[in-house]
């Protein structure tokens, strides 16, 4: 079975850019796009007169709804992006589970998550953090734009500048699958890899001003053993040019300036097949929540 990139919409900005991210994403990776759609609601309850709340529209209201937000949406990519082969499909049961098993049968899963500003980045929304949590597939969170922010990025002269792809990686449970995807990203965009590593050191270590010749041998054991971990990959993927970027501490942060100048930044989500639930680490926490690029999580075991 042909895999798809699937992008969720709901008619939100957050969606449609997110639909925009999907439709470039799907041409670089020659895959048809498939919108989704779920459009199924709680069931309806009362409200009571003067009281907070919104009553749940009849079920063929929010089919119709549906339908014509995934016609618009399918005929505004079309015209677009020429070429690209575009499903568009309501997709049954509500929207957590519903966009969890459409992730299934994806190459990608392409979610919308409103961004407010370079400070506070995504917005999560509950749907969007339980499906990132929940799913077994790729998820990519792509951020809408503040006002203005799309005519200072159109200054650029279109071409002049390939942005780097970044990559989150952790030494102590280094993925195939994680490390595999960020060079996979930066080749088809033909763009630098660089390769954030955040480490804390020891609790006897002894270094710092007193004996910095301690600091530039751990420093150059870290640097070995991360050149060590991509060689594979920089040989599998030899016009790819990777940076890499060392620094005691967590590496949130530094992930998270880098976000502002990137195409995309790729970090791991271990799967966690437990009565305790998903769980989604500090790291990507932070990252989701400051982040101006958009974020490919990557699951694995």
């Amino acid at each position: 079975m042909t895999r798809t990139l699937t992008v969720g919409l709901d008619g939100s900005p957050e969606s449609l850019a997110a639909a925009d991210w999907a439709a470039r994403e799907a041409l670089l990776r020659d895959l048809p796009l498939r919108l989704v759609n779920a459009s199924e609601w709680q069931a309806p309850v009362y409200v009571p007169a003067g009281g907070l709340g919104m009553p749940v529209p009849p079920r063929d209201v929010q089919l119709a709804a549906a339908q014509r937000l995934l016609d618009e949406a399918r005929t505004r990519l079309a015209d677009r992006y020429p070429g690209l082969r575009i499903d568009a499909e309501d997709i049954p049961g509500l929207p957590v589970q519903a966009l969890l098993r459409a992730a299934e049968d994806a190459e990608l899963l392409v979610l919308g998550s409103r961004g407010l500003s370079r400070v506070t980045g995504f917005l999560l929304g509950s749907v969007s953090l339980a499906v990132l949590a929940g799913s077994e597939r790729p998820v990519v969170l792509v951020r809408s734009r503040e006002p203005g922010e799309e005519k200072r990025a159109g200054a650029r002269p279109a071409g002049t500048v390939v942005r780097d792809v970044v990559l989150g990686l952790d030494l102590d449970k280094p993925d195939d699958a994680v490390i595999d995807f960020a060079f996979d990203a930066a080749a088809r965009r033909g763009a630098r890899l660089r390769v954030v590593h955040g480490w804390t050191v020891p609790p006897y270590y002894y270094g710092g001003d007193l004996m910095p010749e301690l600091d530039d041998d751990m420093n150059g054991r870290v640097r070995r053993e991360l050149a060590e971990v991509l060689r594979p990959w920089q040989e599998k993927f030899p016009a790819v040019e990777v940076i890499t970027q060392t620094t005691v501490g967590g590496a949130g942060p530094h992930l998270i300036e880098a976000s502002h100048d990137a195409a995309l930044v790729v970090v791991g989500r271990r799967i966690r097949r437990s009565a305790v639930g998903t769980h989604i680490g500090p790291v990507t926490q932070a990252l989701l929540h400051h982040a101006t690029s958009p974020v490919a999580v990557v699951p694995h075991d």
